[in-house]
């Protein structure tokens, strides 16, 4: 009985100091809980059937106000609540931007033994972002990452990925991701690029899904900016075919890779100084 949510930020984060409140068709308040450390909040005050307005709020987002209808069972299970961050911006401000590696990731995923996950990431790479002033669409992404700088926190597996058997990073040293265009996805805050991803000496076609997470002031007197952007890449697309069959039907490091970018960018063309 009672109350159930969970309350995230945009790339996902608990929101551990939100409050949810529940008040009747009538404006009087019938329950008000806090979120805990996970960002779920767990009421267990029994609600009388009927309409209610939900409220959720906490200090520096914006507060999101939703219906719920409570059943006989007496319960209202909002679900996953998205908190947006007060103060900034529907859209980065135009002009050029650059991609803070120290405070940014460009991580892989693949299927192991067709049981598990093994997770990696990339430690060198640099990036230019152009937001355009007259149309968001036209704004423009490239990157740069070092084949070499692979790391799955095994020396033996990542002296394999960069052999020729994967990367070939002795041939092909650079990974780089140049856009062509954006398209608008569901909501102001969320974009599909449209570009081309070199690998291996191979070019192809690659989209990102792109998520806008918002624009802050740093302690350096800069503006930032954070993106979250996800793709899948099959490695047979860029010529890296090796596998070994454990089983029947079962490889040991899975063909499609899941790739994942966490971004954050400086206003400017140049990072700030240490």
């Amino acid at each position: 009985m009672g109350l159930t949510a969970r309350i995230r930020t945009r790339d996902g984060w608990a929101v551990s100091h939100a409050v949810v409140t529940v008040t009747d068709l009538t404006g009087a308040q019938v329950v008000r809980a806090e979120a805990d450390e996970e960002g779920t909040v767990r009421d267990t005050v029994e609600l009388v059937p009927g309409a209610y307005t939900v409220i959720v709020t906490a200090v520096g987002y914006a507060p999101v106000a939703s219906s719920a209808i409570v059943t006989a069972s007496g319960r209202a299970e909002v679900g996953t609540v998205t908190l947006a961050r007060q103060g900034g911006t529907e859209l980065p401000p135009p002009g050029p931007w650059t991609v803070d590696p120290a405070h940014s990731s460009v991580g892989a995923v693949a299927q192991h033994l067709g049981i598990s996950s093994v997770h990696g990431r990339f430690t060198r790479f640099a990036g230019s972002i152009e937001i355009a002033p007259d149309e968001i669409a036209k704004s423009r992404v490239e990157a740069v990452i070092r084949a070499d700088s692979i790391d799955t926190g095994n020396a033996m597996r990542d002296g394999h990925l960069k052999s020729p058997d994967f990367l070939d990073v002795e041939r092909h040293p650079e990974i780089r991701y140049v856009s062509k265009s954006l398209t608008p996805a569901n909501g102001t805050d969320r974009w599909t690029v449209h570009g081309e991803l070199t690998m291996h000496g191979v070019v192809r076609p690659v989209d990102l899904a792109l998520s806008y997470l918002g624009t802050g002031a740093d302690p350096w007197g800069g503006t930032r900016a954070a993106f979250r952007a996800t793709t899948e890449l099959r490695r047979e697309d860029f010529a890296m075919n090796y596998n070994q069959v454990v089983q029947a039907g079962i490889a040991a490091i899975g063909t499609t890779l899941k790739v994942e970018l966490d971004i954050q960018a400086v206003q400017g063309e140049t990072l700030p100084q240490a």
